[in-house]
């Protein structure tokens, strides 16, 4: 097998689909049925092993952990996913701002 793919590389892929859903919903303290939910809401797509199964990554799992806290807290399951997914947009919208910030800083400037 070669080093590139070596089960042990998977360790540290935070995408690596290691998770079945008994074992994602103990991990979360939650029941199959709410990960089921939130994959219904489009807030996370598990992968499917070669029998079907769902299988959820360690980045899926920490969705679903913020989504358990804002339900927790009284939210509807899909207001939840919805301020979820407002939350990674704003998230993408302020790196780009950064980025874009940096560059302008970064170029030359005529004097």
């Amino acid at each position: 097998m070669p080093a590139e793919n070596a089960p042990a590389d998977n360790l540290d892929d935070d995408d690596y689909p290691a998770y079945t859903m008994g074992r994602a919903a103990d991990v979360l303290g939650t029941t199959p049925a709410f990960l089921r939910a939130i994959g219904e809401a489009d807030l996370i797509t598990p992968l499917r092993s070669e029998g079907g199964h769902r299988r959820y990554s360690r980045r899926q799992l920490r969705i679903a952990a913020r989504a358990r806290e804002l339900v927790d807290q009284g939210t509807p399951i899909e207001a939840a996913c919805r301020i979820i997914s407002l939350e990674d947009q704003l998230d993408d919208a302020l790196r780009v701002n950064r980025d874009m910030r940096r560059r302008l800083d970064e170029r030359p400037t005529d004097t």
